[in-house]
């Protein structure tokens, strides 16, 4: 009775052991598998290129709108210089920056000519948990003073918790900070 037990349970086992080695030689749902594997890794990587491609642009244009409204300052073409009046100068210029008036701040300062001193502290960024900043004159400096300005944007990602965005530094809120600096020599008038 026992050697009878012993051998169907033989039996099962091997009916399970040929399923089983059955079902590993099977090929059908492998696609499904690898694109279960697949899928993750190319999203990462389309969405990582395009959080690229937008921090490149958004780069360029800020570059290219801080260099433009220090010309015109650099000429004297703003009768009365104001941080707003940079700030929208600055953002009419940058089409793609959402709520960029709030998010923008712009430091002005005078290089000393005769030690050619560079502000070293950090470019000052926007954080929006604190009240906003008082409005005030900018040091737009004298004839022929060397003028350094420093701007810096705090934006959001587009994509927060995917590739890119996860190995930039943000602030608490997630924002990431986009900055440009220009120098100028203030026109003789």
């Amino acid at each position: 009775m026992i050697r009878s037990a012993l051998s169907a349970a033989g039996r099962a086992l091997g009916r399970i052991a040929a399923h089983l080695s059955r079902g590993l030689r099977r090929e059908d749902g492998t696609a499904s598998m690898e694109f279960v594997i697949i899928v993750p890794v190319i999203l990462t990587i389309f969405m990582s290129s395009f959080e690229c491609g937008l921090l490149m642009t958004r780069e360029i244009l800020l570059e290219e709108s801080v260099d433009m409204t220090m010309r015109e300052l650099r000429l004297g073409h703003y009768p009365a210089v104001t941080n707003v009046l940079l700030k929208q100068e600055i953002c009419s210029r940058t089409l793609i920056f959402p709520n960029c008036e709030s998010n923008i701040k712009i430091q002005l300062d005078r290089i000393d000519t005769t030690t050619w001193a560079v502000p070293s502290t950090a470019i000052p960024c926007v954080n929006n948990n604190t009240p906003a900043e008082p409005v005030t004159t900018p040091n737009t400096g004298q004839e022929n003073d060397m003028m350094l300005v420093r701007v810096c944007v705090s934006l959001p990602a587009m994509f927060p918790g995917m590739g890119l965005a996860l190995s930039m530094t943000t602030d608490e809120l997630g924002n990431y900070s986009l900055e440009a600096a220009s120098a100028f020599v203030v026109e003789p008038s």
